[in-house]
């Protein structure tokens, strides 16, 4: 993967997000309520997911994972496998996260979809205590410092999604990594329930109703 640049945001005009409990905490990889379905295996989170493509030649380690009931059990149960991870995982993770993102709003179209929308056009950052990579850490001079690269490719899928043609994002393609393989077989098309017309789109009641 190319080096990504290092970016500065002001934090009182962002759109953050650091706990799942907070009003765009839907945005962060390990909100709950956001279930998925890929090659029929349900998933509880996009976490989930995300840390089971680590390992597509290990499929008992991606089973574990996603048998785990919370999303933060299931990115600790990763960790002792960390060293055999996918020799080009670097390369590809921030591929693989834009693929989960978009399974995510497929199968999660009126309640990610529309937090996506609230975040109305304002930068998108995930505000982190130490990782600048996906992330970003807030400074003493009201500022959040890093790459930012989940906010990055969020950002990205807000803008397709209020884009003409945007009924595409329904369904997803497969990750275009080799050995793209859940349980041992090739992951394939996600469907989404395509329930909600795009053009109706909104922010949700709650979201909407800011204190």
């Amino acid at each position: 993967m190319r080096p990504v640049e290092i970016r500065s945001y002001v934090s009182s005009d962002s759109a953050k997000f650091r706990k799942t409990g907070e009003l765009l905490g839907g945005l962060s990889n390990m909100a709950p309520g956001f279930p998925l379905e890929v090659n029929g295996i349900h998933i509880r989170t996009s976490e989930a997911l995300y840390q089971a493509c680590r390992f597509p030649h290990l499929p008992e380690v991606q089973r574990m994972i996603i048998e785990e009931s919370s999303p933060m059990t299931a990115k600790m149960k990763s960790k002792p496998y960390r060293d055999r991870s996918r020799t080009d995982w670097d390369a590809v993770r921030a591929r693989i996260m834009r693929w989960c993102l978009r399974v995510k709003l497929a199968q999660n179209w009126e309640r990610f979809g529309g937090l996506l929308i609230e975040t109305d056009g304002r930068p998108i950052v995930e505000e982190s205590s130490k990782d600048d990579f996906w992330g970003a850490i807030p400074t003493a001079d009201g500022h959040l410092v890093g790459r930012n690269v989940l906010g990055r490719l969020l950002m990205e899928l807000r803008e397709l999604l209020q884009a003409p043609g945007a009924e595409s994002l329904h369904r997803v393609e497969p990750p275009r990594v080799p050995r793209c393989l859940l349980y041992g077989q090739p992951i394939t098309v996600v469907d989404g329930p395509a329930k909600l017309a795009i053009t109706a789109l909104r922010p949700l009641p709650l979201l909407a109703a800011r204190g």
